[in-house]
């Protein structure tokens, strides 16, 4: 007899809504569960609540009703630094401190971790090289002294030096020339094959979701549409999905 193997769920929404002080919900009645090891690309327009959703992951937004689980926890029951230090975070405009160099923004999360300065030192190293930058060149840069390109890799980096089992990344390549970001693409998505992390990828890019997507799931005025591998998307009988779906030809 084979016996069953159990994949972890890491994440779950459970009915939940996130509305401003006016009424109107930027999210709505979202329920849904993402396993270990997942890409879930949650693709939609702006405005569909895309980024909204990704931010009540790590408590930059409370949910106003429902509840949000992280590692099985809900995340009231997190202290907020401690989730935030659990999950690893990557924006467009990467947000390094300018005033540290590279080595040092890698290495901040495991500074205030209060690993050993040696195991800091290679870590840096190790993250530097995984992201395709030599850590001799790059490490003492600030920056200011580097490419787009280099400073989300970079901020990719910094994200998994204290090798969070979730990371979030909200439209990451989007502010990239095209054949940066294609390039960037390719190597996200070799990396998380490699890291087997569990992601939240956020984006507007139909390509950029089918490439990396071991799921999309799809956002429309606040509520998800359908969440389902690439090949499924394409046989979507809704209007938002064929839209997007004819940004393919």
């Amino acid at each position: 007899m084979h016996r069953m193997v159990s994949v972890k769920v890491q994440l779950e929404f459970r009915n939940v809504q996130y509305a401003v002080s006016s009424g109107r919900k930027l999210v709505n009645g979202i329920s849904f569960q993402i396993l270990q090891g997942e890409m879930l690309v949650l693709l939609g327009r702006s405005g569909s609540g895309k980024t909204t959703l990704l931010k009540l992951v790590n408590r930059l937004l409370e949910p106003t009703a429902g509840e949000v689980l992280v590692s099985g926890r809900n995340t009231h029951s997190w202290d907020p630094i401690q989730l935030r230090r659990h999950i690893g975070y990557v924006i467009q405009e990467v947000g390094l401190f300018p005033h540290f160099n590279v080595a040092r923004n890698i290495g901040l999360v495991p500074s205030l971790e209060a690993w050993p300065p040696q195991k800091i030192s290679a870590r840096i190293q190790e993250m530097l090289r995984l992201v395709g930058l030599d850590p001799d060149i790059y490490g003492r840069r600030y920056p200011h002294e580097l490419s787009g390109g280099q400073r989300q890799r970079v901020g990719v980096a910094r994200a998994l030096a204290a090798d969070p089992p979730v990371l979030l990344l909200d439209e990451p390549f989007g502010a990239l020339d095209p054949i940066t970001r294609a390039e960037l693409q390719r190597e996200f998505r070799e990396l998380h094959r490699r890291l087997g992390k569990t992601m939240i990828f956020v984006t507007h890019d139909i390509r950029e979701a089918f490439l990396l997507g071991t799921r999309i799931g799809l956002m429309q005025e606040g509520r998800l549409v359908a969440i389902v591998t690439p090949d499924e998307f394409l046989t979507l009988d809704h209007d938002e999905a064929r839209a997007f779906a004819g940004c393919l030809q």
